[in-house]
Protein backbone atom coordinates (compact mmCIF):
# COMPACT_ATOMS: atom_id res chain seq x y z
CA UNK A 1 0.00 0.00 0.00
CA UNK A 2 1.11 3.74 -0.65
CA UNK A 3 -0.01 6.84 0.13
CA UNK A 4 -1.62 8.42 -2.75
CA UNK A 5 0.80 11.08 -4.43
CA UNK A 6 -2.76 13.09 -5.67
CA UNK A 7 -3.41 14.40 -1.68
CA UNK A 8 -0.72 14.87 0.19
CA UNK A 9 -1.54 14.60 3.85
CA UNK A 10 -2.79 18.12 5.61
CA UNK A 11 -2.64 18.02 8.97
CA UNK A 12 -0.65 20.44 10.90
CA UNK A 13 2.02 19.20 13.63
CA UNK A 14 0.08 18.19 17.11
CA UNK A 15 3.12 17.87 19.18
CA UNK A 16 5.98 20.57 19.43
CA UNK A 17 9.90 19.40 19.04
CA UNK A 18 10.41 19.48 22.70
CA UNK A 19 7.65 16.88 23.28
CA UNK A 20 8.51 14.60 20.28
CA UNK A 21 12.20 15.17 21.52
CA UNK A 22 11.23 12.76 25.11
CA UNK A 23 9.58 9.69 22.54
CA UNK A 24 12.05 7.21 22.04
CA UNK A 25 10.66 5.87 18.70
CA UNK A 26 12.54 2.90 18.67
CA UNK A 27 11.27 1.53 21.31
CA UNK A 28 7.85 3.14 21.52
CA UNK A 29 4.28 1.74 21.35
CA UNK A 30 3.70 0.27 17.45
CA UNK A 31 0.17 -1.19 18.46
CA UNK A 32 -2.38 0.91 20.56
CA UNK A 33 -5.35 -0.91 21.82
CA UNK A 34 -8.20 1.51 23.37
CA UNK A 35 -11.24 0.85 25.53
CA UNK A 36 -12.98 4.53 24.70
CA UNK A 37 -14.74 4.49 28.02
CA UNK A 38 -17.01 7.11 29.50
CA UNK A 39 -19.19 8.59 26.75
CA UNK A 40 -22.35 8.45 28.54
CA UNK A 41 -20.65 9.39 32.01
CA UNK A 42 -19.32 12.83 30.05
CA UNK A 43 -22.61 13.65 28.99
CA UNK A 44 -24.79 12.97 32.18
CA UNK A 45 -22.15 15.30 33.80
CA UNK A 46 -23.43 18.06 31.66
CA UNK A 47 -27.10 17.35 31.73
CA UNK A 48 -26.72 15.58 28.02
CA UNK A 49 -28.60 13.07 26.44
CA UNK A 50 -26.02 10.13 25.97
CA UNK A 51 -25.95 10.72 22.39
CA UNK A 52 -24.37 13.61 22.70
CA UNK A 53 -21.40 11.79 24.47
CA UNK A 54 -20.96 9.47 21.69
CA UNK A 55 -21.15 11.86 19.22
CA UNK A 56 -18.40 13.35 20.88
CA UNK A 57 -16.69 10.49 21.67
CA UNK A 58 -16.86 9.88 17.87
CA UNK A 59 -15.74 13.56 16.96
CA UNK A 60 -12.03 13.39 18.62
CA UNK A 61 -10.74 9.36 17.23
CA UNK A 62 -9.20 10.83 14.55
CA UNK A 63 -7.59 13.68 15.80
CA UNK A 64 -6.15 10.41 18.67
CA UNK A 65 -5.62 8.42 15.28
CA UNK A 66 -3.26 11.67 14.15
CA UNK A 67 -1.72 12.02 17.54
CA UNK A 68 -0.99 8.71 17.46
CA UNK A 69 0.85 9.31 13.67
CA UNK A 70 3.24 11.80 15.10
CA UNK A 71 4.19 9.44 17.90
CA UNK A 72 4.98 6.60 15.86
CA UNK A 73 2.60 4.54 16.05
CA UNK A 74 1.53 2.33 13.50
CA UNK A 75 -1.73 0.68 14.01
CA UNK A 76 -4.67 1.99 16.75
CA UNK A 77 -6.96 -0.53 17.46
CA UNK A 78 -10.12 0.94 19.34
CA UNK A 79 -13.13 -1.03 21.15
CA UNK A 80 -16.50 1.31 19.50
CA UNK A 81 -19.36 -1.62 20.04
CA UNK A 82 -18.80 -4.77 21.76
CA UNK A 83 -21.12 -7.41 21.29
CA UNK A 84 -23.00 -7.12 24.86
CA UNK A 85 -23.39 -3.30 23.48
CA UNK A 86 -26.75 -4.95 22.12
CA UNK A 87 -28.35 -5.03 25.76
CA UNK A 88 -28.57 -1.21 25.61
CA UNK A 89 -31.66 0.56 25.16
CA UNK A 90 -33.24 -0.29 21.56
CA UNK A 91 -33.10 3.70 21.14
CA UNK A 92 -29.15 4.47 21.78
CA UNK A 93 -28.21 0.82 19.71
CA UNK A 94 -30.02 2.03 16.98
CA UNK A 95 -28.45 5.88 17.30
CA UNK A 96 -24.71 4.42 17.72
CA UNK A 97 -25.55 2.26 14.34
CA UNK A 98 -26.52 5.60 12.58
CA UNK A 99 -23.37 7.35 14.45
CA UNK A 100 -21.09 4.74 13.18
CA UNK A 101 -22.45 4.70 9.50
CA UNK A 102 -22.20 9.02 9.41
CA UNK A 103 -18.77 8.65 10.92
CA UNK A 104 -17.75 6.50 7.64
CA UNK A 105 -19.26 8.99 4.94
CA UNK A 106 -18.37 11.83 6.80
CA UNK A 107 -14.42 10.63 7.43
CA UNK A 108 -13.66 8.82 4.82
CA UNK A 109 -12.31 11.17 2.51
CA UNK A 110 -10.11 12.92 5.50
CA UNK A 111 -9.06 9.08 6.28
CA UNK A 112 -7.40 9.20 2.71
CA UNK A 113 -6.22 12.41 2.86
CA UNK A 114 -4.42 11.77 5.84
CA UNK A 115 -3.05 8.58 4.72
CA UNK A 116 -5.06 6.44 7.21
CA UNK A 117 -5.96 3.20 6.35
CA UNK A 118 -9.34 1.38 8.05
CA UNK A 119 -10.10 -1.69 9.08
CA UNK A 120 -12.47 -3.46 11.29
CA UNK A 121 -12.19 -6.67 13.48
CA UNK A 122 -15.69 -8.27 14.90
CA UNK A 123 -18.73 -10.26 13.90
CA UNK A 124 -18.78 -8.00 11.35
CA UNK A 125 -21.96 -9.83 9.82
CA UNK A 126 -23.72 -9.18 13.13
CA UNK A 127 -23.81 -5.45 11.95
CA UNK A 128 -27.08 -3.41 9.93
CA UNK A 129 -26.27 -3.72 6.38
CA UNK A 130 -26.31 0.11 5.89
CA UNK A 131 -23.03 0.25 8.48
CA UNK A 132 -22.20 -2.77 6.50
CA UNK A 133 -22.02 -0.70 3.55
CA UNK A 134 -20.42 2.22 4.69
CA UNK A 135 -17.59 0.46 6.31
CA UNK A 136 -16.57 -1.28 3.02
CA UNK A 137 -16.75 1.73 1.05
CA UNK A 138 -14.40 3.30 3.48
CA UNK A 139 -11.97 0.49 3.50
CA UNK A 140 -12.21 0.25 -0.23
CA UNK A 141 -11.49 3.98 -0.05
CA UNK A 142 -8.51 3.90 1.85
CA UNK A 143 -6.72 0.71 1.40
CA UNK A 144 -3.78 2.06 -0.54
CA UNK A 145 -3.15 4.17 2.82
CA UNK A 146 0.00 3.00 4.79
CA UNK A 147 0.51 5.92 6.84
CA UNK A 148 -1.63 4.05 10.13
CA UNK A 149 -4.07 1.40 10.64
CA UNK A 150 -7.31 2.27 12.44
CA UNK A 151 -9.12 -0.69 13.13
CA UNK A 152 -12.39 -0.60 14.81
CA UNK A 153 -13.82 -3.29 16.89
CA UNK A 154 -17.42 -3.38 15.86
CA UNK A 155 -20.05 -6.29 17.25
CA UNK A 156 -16.45 -7.53 19.07
CA UNK A 157 -16.18 -9.69 21.72
CA UNK A 158 -12.97 -11.38 22.74
CA UNK A 159 -14.75 -14.53 23.87
CA UNK A 160 -16.37 -14.89 20.74
CA UNK A 161 -13.41 -14.03 18.42
CA UNK A 162 -11.84 -17.16 20.30
CA UNK A 163 -14.67 -19.17 19.64
CA UNK A 164 -14.95 -17.92 15.62
CA UNK A 165 -10.82 -18.79 15.48
CA UNK A 166 -11.45 -22.62 17.07
CA UNK A 167 -14.38 -23.00 14.36
CA UNK A 168 -12.08 -22.07 11.77
CA UNK A 169 -9.56 -24.82 13.03
CA UNK A 170 -12.01 -27.41 13.34
CA UNK A 171 -13.37 -26.75 9.69
CA UNK A 172 -9.78 -26.87 8.62
CA UNK A 173 -9.19 -29.91 10.41
CA UNK A 174 -5.85 -28.85 11.57
CA UNK A 175 -4.04 -31.94 13.31
CA UNK A 176 -3.60 -31.00 16.91
CA UNK A 177 0.06 -31.43 16.91
CA UNK A 178 0.21 -28.67 14.33
CA UNK A 179 -2.05 -26.31 16.68
CA UNK A 180 0.09 -23.94 18.25
CA UNK A 181 -0.47 -20.42 19.75
CA UNK A 182 1.30 -18.91 16.43
CA UNK A 183 -1.24 -20.96 14.37
CA UNK A 184 -3.97 -19.99 16.44
CA UNK A 185 -3.16 -16.18 16.28
CA UNK A 186 -3.46 -16.98 12.35
CA UNK A 187 -7.11 -17.36 12.90
CA UNK A 188 -7.50 -14.82 15.16
CA UNK A 189 -9.20 -10.80 13.92
CA UNK A 190 -6.31 -8.85 14.24
CA UNK A 191 -3.85 -11.53 12.62
CA UNK A 192 -2.74 -8.61 10.04
CA UNK A 193 -1.46 -5.84 12.92
CA UNK A 194 -0.19 -8.75 15.47
CA UNK A 195 -0.84 -7.78 19.23
CA UNK A 196 -0.94 -4.18 20.75
CA UNK A 197 2.12 -2.92 23.29
CA UNK A 198 -0.37 -0.78 25.01
CA UNK A 199 -4.03 -0.96 25.69
CA UNK A 200 -5.42 2.18 27.75
CA UNK A 201 -8.69 2.59 28.98
CA UNK A 202 -10.56 5.69 29.89
CA UNK A 203 -12.77 6.75 32.69
CA UNK A 204 -11.36 4.83 35.36
CA UNK A 205 -12.39 1.68 35.45
CA UNK A 206 -9.92 -1.26 35.39
CA UNK A 207 -11.45 -3.95 33.57
CA UNK A 208 -10.45 -5.62 30.12
CA UNK A 209 -14.31 -5.95 29.35
CA UNK A 210 -13.54 -9.07 26.92
CA UNK A 211 -11.42 -7.05 24.72
CA UNK A 212 -8.62 -8.02 22.83
CA UNK A 213 -8.19 -11.08 25.56
CA UNK A 214 -5.91 -12.98 23.61
CA UNK A 215 -3.43 -10.42 22.26
CA UNK A 216 -2.75 -8.18 25.14
CA UNK A 217 -1.42 -11.02 27.32
CA UNK A 218 1.89 -9.19 27.39
CA UNK A 219 0.63 -5.50 26.70
CA UNK A 220 0.99 -2.97 28.90
CA UNK A 221 -1.79 -1.74 30.91
CA UNK A 222 -2.50 2.71 31.18
CA UNK A 223 -6.08 3.56 33.11
CA UNK A 224 -6.43 7.00 33.12
CA UNK A 225 -9.86 9.03 34.71
CA UNK A 226 -10.38 10.90 31.78
CA UNK A 227 -13.53 10.23 29.82
CA UNK A 228 -12.87 9.27 26.23
CA UNK A 229 -14.89 12.95 24.66
CA UNK A 230 -12.30 14.91 26.75
CA UNK A 231 -9.17 12.44 25.96
CA UNK A 232 -6.41 14.26 24.24
CA UNK A 233 -3.23 14.47 22.26
CA UNK A 234 -1.54 15.03 25.28
CA UNK A 235 -3.49 12.27 27.57
CA UNK A 236 -1.76 10.29 24.76
CA UNK A 237 1.28 11.62 24.87
CA UNK A 238 1.28 10.62 28.59
CA UNK A 239 0.25 7.41 27.93
CA UNK A 240 2.99 7.01 25.53
CA UNK A 241 5.79 8.58 28.34
CA UNK A 242 4.21 5.73 30.44
CA UNK A 243 5.20 3.19 28.55
CA UNK A 244 8.73 4.56 28.04
CA UNK A 245 8.60 4.01 31.52
CA UNK A 246 7.75 0.40 31.90
CA UNK A 247 10.49 -2.58 32.20
CA UNK A 248 9.51 -4.99 29.93
CA UNK A 249 9.97 -8.55 30.57
CA UNK A 250 7.54 -9.98 28.48
CA UNK A 251 8.09 -13.13 31.27
CA UNK A 252 11.67 -12.95 31.25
Amino acid sequence: MTVSTLEAPSSEAIYSAEELFAIDFLHGPKHIAIIMDGNRRWAKDRGLPSAMGHWEGAEILIEIVLAGLELGVKTLTVYAFSKENWGRPVGEVGYLMDLFQLYLIRQKERMVREGIHLDAIGDLEGLPQKVLDALNETKKATEHCNRINLVLALNYGGRDEIRRAVVKIVEEKIAPDQITEKSIAKYLDTNRFGDPDLLIRTSGEMRLSNFLLWQISYAEIYSTEVLWPDFSSKELLKAVLSFQKRNRRLGG
